[in-house]
């Protein structure tokens, strides 16, 4: 019952700090996080304490799914670079780090344990990320670039981590079979979530009910996740995976079932990452308490591994823009966007789950070297990497006055309308049904289709959610407007194919076009 009390209450904390959050400009799960951290010395909040090994499957399969469905398949082609320089060989070269840097300065640490720290504190957390860097005025390139980052870093942080920590229970070391265990997993997990997709996906056309339909897409990323790691492969690429494929696969006749699985998981992301940071703020107040004393003589550590996280990542990232940046529109493609993306390396949720997981024995029944160090040197770094980035990041982008590429992501968007207007208008005018319009009625429809590019720009979209509780049958000109939106629809996804053609826009453009077919729909039944 206590803890059911501390849920409801973290909900609540969570929709108050987003409202505080918008009046004040910060973040809300660093708010949530400073809260819960607070509130947790006070001596009426019940003592809690929830399994490690809970966390990660309770909070990373929805979360990671969400941010995932806001990308899609060619996103991930374009940035295959930065997936592959920071999602694995960043992770890699920071795990290296430090683990040499712990190591040299606590060497009764060990060189399992202390990789096992590397591993820990190495990846950004993808829901930290997502969460501060999604409310302040960052270019869509470097969120874009966070976001491919943060989606897959898991994975090899927790093969890694996983491999660590059986070397320091059993006395072995960790060799070079991580690779292999990785690539495997890795494989595996890839294979298991097109599986999923696919179940999902024929679920969906059995199942008749929308709202059931967007249950099952909360369902989805809890079973492969739980799948994924009974098998041994990532749970993190499954759900990342699912997530992509599911998108890959909607229809284009299901726009008003897609608004509401939007509205849905803005929801479920919003109350589910309240939750996990408010968890987080109340798990540092037991790792004070734990380690106690010893926390002091453990500070020169703590602050070489707090600075290696950091500079190991500004030099990575400077690196990648004297080569000419990870993709073809250079990112990062200046000082200050090395500064942003070096700032915006946030740890979270993964880095305490982890370093909680940590056994606090051998098998031989004997405590495990370093371990109170490796835990209170995680809440370091989660300190240094979250709160304080989080809470400066949007002084920090007004001071930089980042240049956006507004002007080139217009014109791409404005190109990829004007294709769907025109294919809605070829539509409409070989529609079988428009013939038994009236003339008054065709020449509205011809009007609204002329126009469509005009909607499909800018900012300026509609509330998906006052567009969704709406019964009515479909007349004449419902049919032909819905004929004529499914071949812009069309038109978008064949573009995505081109080459040279901007996925990120592709994405944009769709979501507008799902929006304003709702819109239509809604003008004319009402």
């Amino acid at each position: 019952m206590e803890f059911l009390i501390l849920l409801i209450g973290l909900l609540f904390g969570t929709v108050l700090a987003a409202g505080v959050g918008e009046r004040i400009r910060l973040p809300y799960p660093v708010l949530m996080l400073i809260f819960s951290a607070l509130i947790a010395f006070l001596p009426i909040i019940p003592e809690v304490h929830i399994n490690p090994e809970l966390i990660l499957p309770l909070f990373l399969p929805p979360l990671l799914y969400a941010a995932a469905q806001r990308s899609s398949w060619s996103v991930f082609r374009l940035r295959w670079r930065s997936l592959v320089l920071l999602a694995v060989a960043l992770v890699a070269v920071t795990v290296a780090v430090v683990a040499g840097v712990s190591w040299a300065m606590i060497p009764a640490l060990g060189l399992p344990a202390a990789i096992a720290l590397g591993a820990i504190v190495a990846p950004p957390d993808p829901v930290a990320v997502e969460a501060v860097a999604g409310k302040v005025k960052m270019p869509r390139r470097l969120i874009t670039v966070l976001q491919t980052e943060g989606l897959f870093n898991d994975a090899i942080a927790i093969v890694i981590f996983q491999a660590a920590v059986a070397a320091s229970t059993s006395g072995g070391e960790v060799g070079w079979d991580v690779v292999p265990r990785f690539l495997i997993g890795a494989a595996g997990a890839v294979l298991l979530g097109l599986a999923m997709a696919w179940l999902v996906g024929s679920l969906n056309r059995f199942v008749p009910n929308m709202v059931a339909r967007s249950a099952a897409t909360l369902v989805a990323p809890y079973a492969v996740y739980l799948i994924a790691e009974e098998a041994h492969f990532s749970g993190v690429v499954a759900v990342v995976v699912t997530a992509l494929e599911l998108g890959r696969r909607a229809r284009p006749q299901d726009s008003e079932e897609r608004l509401t699985r939007t509205a849905f998981w803005d929801v479920v992301e919003m109350l589910t990452t309240g939750v996990a940071f408010g968890l987080v703020g109340i798990e540092m107040r037991y790792i004070i308490e734990d380690e106690g004393a010893e926390l002091l003589g453990f500070v020169p550590g703590i602050a070489a591994v707090c600075v290696a996280v950091l500079v190991v990542r500004f030099l990575w990232m400077l690196g990648i823009y004297r080569l000419g940046g990870t993709e073809m529109n250079r990112v990062p493609g200046s000082l200050k966007e090395v500064l942003v993306l070096t700032w915006c390396g946030m740890r979270g949720l993964a880095t305490l789950a982890l370093a909680l997981a940590l056994p606090g024995t051998t098998m031989a029944g004997e405590a495990l070297p370093g371990r109170n160090f490796v835990v209170a040197c995680a809440a370091a770094v989660l300190v240094v990497t979250l709160v304080i980035p989080g809470l400066t990041l949007p002084w920090l982008m007004r001071v930089l006055k980042l240049p956006d590429n507004h002007r080139d992501a217009d014109r791409k968007e404005r190109e990829l309308a004007l294709r769907a207007e025109r294919a809605a208008i070829e539509s409409m005018k070989r529609s079988t049904a428009i013939a038994q319009l009236p003339p008054e009625r065709r020449a509205v429809l011809a009007k609204r289709m002329s126009s469509l590019h005009s909607m499909l720009q800018g900012d300026d979209e509609p509330d998906p959610q006052k567009l969704l509780d709406r019964k009515a049958t479909l007349e004449l000109m419902d049919v032909v407007q819905r004929e004529a939106m499914d071949a812009a629809r069309r038109e978008v996804l064949a573009a995505r194919r081109r080459p040279g053609t901007d996925p990120e826009a592709v994405d944009r453009v769709l979501r507008r076009l799902d929006l304003r077919t709702v819109t239509m729909d809604h003008r004319e039944r009402h």
